[in-house]
């Protein structure tokens, strides 16, 4: 089973090593990894995803808690959170034809073309999980030349749940 772990962390350089090297040390892989900047000033956050039952979810989620510059530490539900993905995908497009249904199915999965030449096409696209690997397979034909991808991030869904250090309606 895949878990999404949030865990707000102090923000300075050697954290995601620190927290990297916690996962290595427990032998416990990690699938996916986003981090930036929170809207408080010196804390980031990360949104980590791993594959294992509750016991591995347990287990990491108190080690990550020992650490002293994690500051609160996350299981996002699926079904209680939104979760997004953003790649790029470079596609080559050498001729008219193969342009317009490159362009036909960029649209159909409302992704935008970002950076365009004779030879390549960009495409930025963002959603769940299977929407970009599903978007990634129909352009595969074609000649994808490159693929880079963030990664997982995640919010809770509605207001009573926010995850932050900052009290609700401060």
């Amino acid at each position: 089973m895949r878990h999404t772990i949030a865990v707000l962390v102090k923000d300075y350089p050697g954290i995601l090593a620190k927290v990297a090297s916690l996962f290595t040390r427990r032998g416990f892989n990690i699938e996916s990894l986003a981090v930036g900047h929170t809207e408080e000033n010196g804390v980031s956050r990360m949104t980590i995803v791993v594959e294992g039952d509750e016991k591995v979810l347990e287990q990491i989620t108190k080690q990550l808690n020992k650490l002293v510059d994690v500051f609160k530490v996350r299981d996002l539900q699926a079904q209680s959170s939104v979760e997004r993905e953003l790649a790029l995908i470079k596609v080559s497009t050498n001729s008219l034809p193969v342009q317009s249904e490159v362009i036909q199915l960029v649209d159909i999965f409302r992704a935008k073309i970002v950076d365009v030449n004779n030879q390549i096409m960009t495409i930025e696209t963002t959603g769940v999980e299977d929407k970009v690997n599903a978007l990634i397979e129909l352009l595969r034909p074609f000649g994808i030349k490159e693929v880079v991808r963030t990664g997982k991030i995640a919010l809770s869904r509605g207001s009573k749940d926010i995850f932050t250090l900052k009290k609700t309606g401060e």
